[in-house]
Parts: C-alpha cells; structure tokens; sequence
C-alpha cells in the first residue's frame, strides 16, 4: 500500500500513524514510514507528510521520534537530513501548547534543520499542519495560529468535529459553515499559506464525483485552497477545481499587464471590459498568476498572449 503512493501526482501525500492504525501495530506502522522516508522523494509529490497521534496520547512522542531519528549502523545521525520528509501533521489540536510540543520535539531532534539554515542541511525547517477538530481548537484559532513559526497552515477534520458537537453531516455541509469560514478567514489573517478543507466520504461512481465537485466549488468559495483526498480517483477533481480555470489565468495576466502600464500613467484605477480595476482587484489577479505558476499552468503563453493589453 505505502509503495503505491509513489507512483502519484499530487501536491502532498500523508502517511497516517493515526487512526488508520490499530493500537496493537503503531510500531510496525512507524517502521514502515520510516522505511519510505529514507528513500529518494517520488518525482510526482511535492510534499510528503506524517500524521502522528494527538499529543494527549501516549503515542505521540513515540511517533515523532521515529519518524525523525533512526539508528544507521553504529551511530545515530538525524534521518530529516536526507530523507523525504517535509511536513508533520498533527492531529486532535486544541490549544496553542499542543503544537508547541511538536515543534519542540522536532526542534530537539533536528536543531540544525529547523535553524532555518539550508546551507547546511540543504533542506528547509520539517513544517506543521494541524487538524482542527473541536469547539475547544475553533475558538482558539487566534492564538493556535500564532504557536509556532513551523506551522503552515489548518486544516477542518469535520467527523471528529461532528461528533465533538454532536452534529449529524448532511450533503448541504450547512452545519459546518461557521467553523469552515473561520479556519479560512484565521488562516488569512496569520499569513499561513494552506487552507485544507474536509474530506468528501463520497467517491464511488457518478454521484460520488458530483458531490466531491460541489464540495470543492463551496470550499473555495469560503476561501480554502485545498482539499483532504482519501482515495486517487479524488485528486484530479480536486486539482482541477482547485487550480485557477484558463479563463481565470488569462483574466488575470491582463489585469496586470494593463496596470503596468497604468501605473506608469500615474492612474491607480481604470477600466477593463468596462469595469473599475483598482489595487485589490489587481492584487486578486496577481494570487491566481501565484496559483497559476504553482499548478504549472502556461502562464508564459498567457503573458505573451497579452502583452499588449491596455487599461481604457
């Protein structure tokens, strides 16, 4: 199962040490990660994550040690240093102090990596994505966001969620609005780049598909940039309602293309296909240039394209 993930393309795989795995087999579950990690990153993912155990369990610190450490011959040597491994998930968030415990634990392992200094490690400091999934972890959003400097972004885990506030899930996802759009709307306040919506629990068949592309547009529509995946019949949906649409991409190199030469004119707001285009507009259209570049979407061809646009 853990060797089939390496022939994907996505944005970030998540080996689980969570849920998915019984009591009686964490330890094997921590060798087998480990032993994906020290291999050379699949030329198809961009990120690879662990989940470990919520830190109110007794597994947590286990599960970060393992996945951090290992015993190579007859010493010990950091593996963060030379393995794959970009990012920590960390479920079953709170409060600020539980992700100051991984990053501490991460931190002690591997002082030179999370130093920052990447002309020594040649890799960037492990970063921390955390689940949100209780009343106690919403209305602590302010002060989660602001615990660590590893931490890149929140992400919504609604089962747990329901079950914390005794909701039932319906299709319309209405229950969850008001914590939806406060992960959203805290995540852009603090500047943290990912904004992960829920997982769909439907992806079998033409209604599963259906109800996995209405979920996205309402997701990005509340302002998440991302969405879980349980299985890989999900991702290209999920990719493609995620990445800006052509339409988009070309909207937006002339928006900026235009206020370039607005700009030397002296004018910071003008008109384009009769509508007012004034600083946060043009500044929409240069995050979907951003979002463009990031998907590897043409974004030259376009720039070329309209390279003569003018403001009217």
């Amino acid at each position: 199962m853990l060797d089939k993930t390496r022939g994907l393309a996505v944005d970030c795989v998540t080996y689980d040490l969570e849920d998915s795995v019984t009591h009686g087999r964490k330890a094997e579950a921590r060798h087998n990660i480990r032993q994906m990690l020290q291999q050379p990153p699949p030329h198809g993912i961009r990120e690879s994550a662990v989940r470990i155990n919520g830190v109110h369990t007794a597994w947590a610190e286990d599960d970060l040690t393992a996945v951090v450490r290992f015993s190579h011959h007859d010493y010990s040597f950091d593996v963060l240093q030379a393995s794959s491994l970009d990012t920590i998930i960390v479920p079953k968030v709170h409060q600020p102090s539980d992700v100051c415990f991984v990053a501490d634990v991460i931190r002690h392992h591997l002082p030179k990596r999370q130093s920052g200094d990447t002309t020594t490690t040649g890799k960037p400091p492990i970063k921390l994505l955390v689940l949100i999934e209780s009343a106690k972890g919403l209305t602590d959003l302010s002060a989660i966001c602001k615990a660590s400097p590893y931490l890149s972004g929140l992400v919504f885990a609604a089962e747990d969620f329901a079950m914390d506030l005794s909701l039932t899930r319906t299709p319309s996802l209405t229950e969850f609005l008001f914590a939806r759009s406060a992960i959203a709307t805290a995540c852009r306040a603090h500047d943290l780049p990912s904004t992960i919506d829920l997982v769909c629990t439907s992806y079998k068949g033409a209604e599963g598909q259906r109800r996995l592309e209405e979920e996205c547009s309402d997701g990005k529509g509340l302002g998440f940039n991302g969405k879980q995946c349980i299985h890989p019949s999900q991702v290209d949906v999920v990719q493609k309602a995620f990445a800006p649409s052509q339409d988009e991409l070309q909207w937006a190199v002339r928006i900026v293309t235009a206020d370039l030469k607005a700009n030397q004119h002296g004018r910071g707001a003008w008109t384009l296909d009769g509508q007012m285009i004034d600083a946060p507009v043009v500044g929409k259209a240069k995050n979907v240039i951003i979002r463009a570049e990031a998907c590897s979407m043409d974004v030259a061809s376009a720039k070329q394209r309209w390279k003569g646009q003018e403001p009217e």
